[in-house]
């Protein structure tokens, strides 16, 4: 399979993993071999509730014995999607209350940033240096990582880079900008959380020119942060969140959230301002209610700020300089990439599942299911340990 999978699917990278998978339950993956593989990536942030979760399981047939796909975004009235919008908009603060739901993050990416030139009639977009939103041409555009986009210039024009976290840069917020995209924790690069009320003092610069305040809650939403969305714990409503990976349960979907006044704007002058043909998939759609009900109705958000605790108590050693990160989305750094590499493919052999961080080359990403037990962690910081013990010896 290994060397079809080379052959016939087009690769992101020339060494990709390879891992032939055989199938996954819980917060584990089997490959072919029936070897186990302890999760803490869950598919990036994506397999909230880890894998075959019965709920999600359970919402999916439902719905595939009721119907599938029966006409384009926005013009059938599905209970899933109804469903899922309206428990959503229930847990977000004001003026968040209507929902586009879409395929990916990218795709939600590409809607917000549409809206925002709507609302505004400006069309200068600011984005974060090492930002990432996702990698269709609009979303490439707002990535504040040249290397990665280069080669696919001419992009959207009339985009500018601000610092994460650097106040003085607030003031290329203007009255020619339509609005700023930014992540609630800067995830490709490195985990990065803002500080001294950055967050806050976007919003009031945002409103004091007429701006979108457009905050990306791709990885950090759904529970991940102990709270529902990552914006909640640093004191500041956006206009607009982008959402995906984890809403779905290991289900492709996105969406965007803003008010209804902003978001009947696409329905008119012109019509069909943003379509999908598959927005609101009712398939995708169950699994995302039934996700959201999951963490909404028990205690796994609350539980991930315990469990990153025990995390921080566990994974201590002289290669770990630090541990970035809030709640189940963290990132032990170490002083190279070289052995953030070693570590993350040791522990790959041992039976631990690790991830890198796009730009960021010395993090250890580690965003497991919000389901992880506490046995699962200390099995896998155990694994951890093991490997950089063996990589220390070598240094």
């Amino acid at each position: 399979m290994k060397n079809d999978f080379l052959k016939y699917q087009a690769q992101t990278s020339p060494y990709p993993l390879g891992m032939e998978v055989s199938h996954a339950i819980g917060s584990y993956i089997y490959d072919t071999n029936n070897k186990k593989y302890l999760d803490f990536v869950a598919g990036v942030s994506a397999c909230t509730l880890g894998h075959q979760h019965k709920r999600v399981n359970d919402a999916i047939k439902n719905q595939l014995d009721k119907y599938s796909h029966v006409m384009v975004y926005g013009e059938y009235a599905q209970d899933p999607a109804v469903a899922f919008c309206k428990l959503l908009v229930e847990h977000l603060p004001e003026p968040l209350n209507k929902v586009y739901l879409v395929n990916s993050g990218t795709e939600a990416t590409e809607g917000a940033l549409k809206l925002a030139r709507r609302v505004t009639g400006r069309s200068q977009l600011i984005s974060c240096k090492n930002a990432y939103h996702g990698n269709t041409m609009g979303s490439m555009s707002v990535m504040g990582f040249e290397e990665r986009k280069q080669i696919f210039r001419p992009l959207i024009p009339d985009v500018d880079f601000i610092t994460f976290n650097n106040e003085e840069d607030l003031q290329k917020i203007t009255t020619k900008t339509a609005g700023i995209i930014l992540e609630s924790i800067q995830g490709g690069a490195g985990f990065i959380e803002p500080h001294n009320g950055f967050l806050r003092k976007v919003r009031e610069r945002c409103t004091e020119v007429g701006a979108l305040m457009i905050v990306d809650e791709i990885q950090p939403g759904f529970g991940r942060t102990g709270k529902l969305f990552g914006f909640e714990n640093y004191d500041a409503v956006p206009d607009v969140i982008i959402i995906g990976k984890g809403m779905g349960g290991g289900m492709p979907v996105g969406g965007f959230v803003a008010s209804a006044e902003m978001m009947d704007l696409l329905s008119h002058d012109p019509k069909l301002g943003h379509i999908t043909t598959f927005g609101g998939h009712p398939v995708i759609a169950a699994a995302c209610l039934a996700t959201l009900q999951e963490i909404t109705e028990t205690t796994l958000i609350a539980d991930t700020l315990e469990k990153e605790k025990l995390f921080r108590s566990l994974l201590v050693h002289p290669l770990i300089k630090e541990i970035r990160g809030r709640g189940l989305m963290l990132a032990p750094m170490t002083e190279s990439p070289e052995i953030t590499n070693e570590v993350i493919l040791k522990c790959q052999d041992k039976g631990l599942i690790l991830f890198w961080l796009l730009f960021e080359g010395c993090a250890i990403r580690i965003t497991p299911p919000l389901t992880i037990s506490e046995e699962e962690i200390k099995e896998g910081c155990a694994i951890i340990l093991e490997a950089m013990d063996e990589v220390l010896n070598k240094i």
